[in-house]
């Protein structure tokens, strides 16, 4: 199974990507010919990259860590565990006296996912008027995508990542919701509800929570469909030590006609179809329980308000890269992509 893994330093970023998510190792071990380890990749090495706005044509040299921690064949393979709890790697490339790779010891906690204590807030009050008449009779959380509704898939990828306490905010058709899922425990999950009088914007739901958490909470818009890993998230908004983290999504957009950059009458430059990269919210958040003291009781608020609120007090703001597949079902065309992309996304 290592030797799937293998790569070598010519290797495109964007091929590594499929080679690291098709193993499901999270790692691609780079190799010269003889097989010598030169480096390994990791989900975090690419999700590096992408903040850089790196092209994921680009040799995987250039995101490689060349000094990656590895045991050798000869040592036990409770040395490898010990190594791996004292740094908290999920696998350890295993090297024999000349530094050929033989083998990779994993984690066994890599294939069970452990329970996590985080609450996760759902987003299903919306009236979704891009999407009629689709939803003049079903709230858009429980159009079917596929062969079930989309907030059930939401709620499936987070169950099966050891999430177990969800809350989930509702207001238009709210009894559809609450009727479809009722206490969770279909999902062996605990789901209660938060439900709005009026429309309080993309925050104020928060507001409505009975307690703070104790762990960082997770919010996440009710019309996205996406195969992140969400205990990866957590990680990153541990390890980054911010106060709110924000999943971002590296978006083009190109200008089909030629740009000209004009001072008076003259002109100085033309640009023939520039195209623009940005990075736009992915609709999925983390926010330490310090956060919702800045969230108003039973008053609207949106989220970018709510961001620009933290930003004005300092509070570190950590934005994390979507990687894998992700769309939000905003429109009607969105609708139509998803469903076509559903059955070999979402295997």
């Amino acid at each position: 199974m290592w030797r799937n893994v293998l790569i070598t330093p010519k290797t495109p970023i964007v091929k590594a990507i499929d080679i690291i998510d098709r193993s499901g190792l999270r790692i691609a071990l780079v190799v010269n010919d003889n097989g010598r380890l030169l480096g390994t990749v990791t989900d975090g090495d690419i999700r590096r990259a992408i903040l850089k706005q790196l092209s994921l044509d680009e040799a995987v040299s250039v995101v490689m860590n060349p000094a990656p921690s590895y045991v050798y064949s000869e040592q036990s393979r409770q040395n490898a565990i010990q190594l791996m709890k004292s740094k908290k790697l999920h696998q350890i490339p295993v090297l024999d006296k000349g530094h050929h790779v033989v083998g990779l010891e994993i984690a066994d906690e890599l294939f069970a996912p452990p329970s996590r204590d985080n609450w996760v807030m759902l987003m299903a009050g919306g009236l979704g008027r891009r999407l009629e008449p689709l939803t003049e009779n079903c709230p858009k959380p429980l159009l079917k995508i596929g062969n079930k509704p989309l907030l059930e898939t939401i709620l499936e990828s987070f169950a099966e990542q050891g999430f177990r306490h969800f809350y989930i905010s509702v207001n238009y058709k709210a009894e559809m919701i609450k009727k479809h899922f009722g206490d969770g425990s279909h999902w062996a999950v605990d789901i209660k509800y938060l439900q709005e009088g009026k429309s309080l914007g993309t925050a104020g739901a928060l507001g409505l929570l009975p307690a703070k958490p104790e762990e960082p909470l997770l919010l996440m818009n009710g019309d996205i469909l996406t195969k992140m890993n969400y205990g990866k998230l957590l990680d990153f908004h541990y390890k980054n030590l911010a106060e709110a983290t924000i999943c971002v999504k590296e978006y083009n957009n190109q200008i089909p006609y030629g740009v000209v950059t004009v001072k008076k009458d003259r002109l100085l430059k033309i640009e023939e179809k520039p195209q623009h990269h940005f990075f736009i919210s992915g609709g999925i958040y983390v926010f330490n329980p310090a956060v919702l003291d800045y969230v108003p009781h039973g008053s609207s608020l949106d989220i970018p308000d709510l961001l620009r609120t933290l930003l004005a007090q300092e509070k570190k703001i950590a934005a994390f890269p979507i990687r894998e597949y992700w769309i939000d079902i905003g429109h009607f065309d969105d609708y139509q992509k998803a469903n076509n992309d559903f059955a070999k996304v979402f295997k």
